[in-house]
């Protein structure tokens, strides 16, 4: 009778085994998540200097005659307003720092905070710059040096040197949602590589 009883549960338990060897193959053998690709667009600007852009970032014509491009950057959801990328060829004089420097004085001193990285490609190097708080978003013409002021924003600007071509300014401002999600596509779009970047103090810079 025992013998007969250990038999059954024996045969039993082969029945079941495979069962279970094929249940824990299936929830191993899951395809890997697939990261979804940003389709991208070449846009030529003037100058001599190659971009590739998102799709979703919409070219539109300069709104001066100062910009060499400008796009507007989708809102994310549960921002209010679309972000702005505007490309320009000259600065205002004084090397990096003063220009940087100029781009911080753009925001309220209060829960400002400032990153400065940078890095270098084969034809040049270049500066990536990160501003949140309080912006003092101009509005109407240039000439009257109008502001409003924008919280819960953020800037991020590049300054590009490009050897035989120049100086390029990005400046990207908008959201600090919608403008944050775009800081590895705008690297993407000019080459760079976040790896190689350093983090430096405004201090250091000249």
């Amino acid at each position: 009778m025992t013998t007969r009883l250990a038999g059954i549960i024996c045969s039993t338990v082969l029945l079941v085994l495979p069962a279970f060897t094929q249940a824990e193959d299936k929830a191993t053998d899951k395809p890997a998540t697939k990261k979804t690709e940003v389709k991208t667009v070449e846009v030529a600007i003037k100058g001599g200097l190659k971009l590739n852009v998102p799709e979703i970032w919409k070219q539109s014509k300069p709104s001066s005659r100062l910009r060499l491009a400008q796009f507007t950057i989708p809102k994310l959801k549960g921002d209010t307003e679309d972000g702005e990328l505007a490309l320009f060829n000259f600065g205002a004089g004084g090397g990096a720092k003063a220009n940087i420097d100029r781009w911080v004085g753009q925001f309220q001193t209060n829960e400002r905070e400032v990153k400065v990285k940078e890095g270098a490609l084969e034809t040049g190097r270049y500066f990536f710059v990160e501003i949140s708080g309080t912006y003092n978003k101009p509005i109407g013409p240039p000439i009257a040096r109008q502001t409003k002021a924008a919280p819960g924003s953020r800037m991020l600007g590049v300054i590009l040197g490009i050897e035989d071509k120049g100086i390029y300014f990005f400046k990207m401002t908008g959201p600090d949602k919608t403008v944050a999600a775009q800081a590895s596509a705008l690297k993407n779009s000019f080459g760079a590589d976040a790896k190689n970047e350093k983090e430096v103090e405004l201090d250091e810079l000249r």
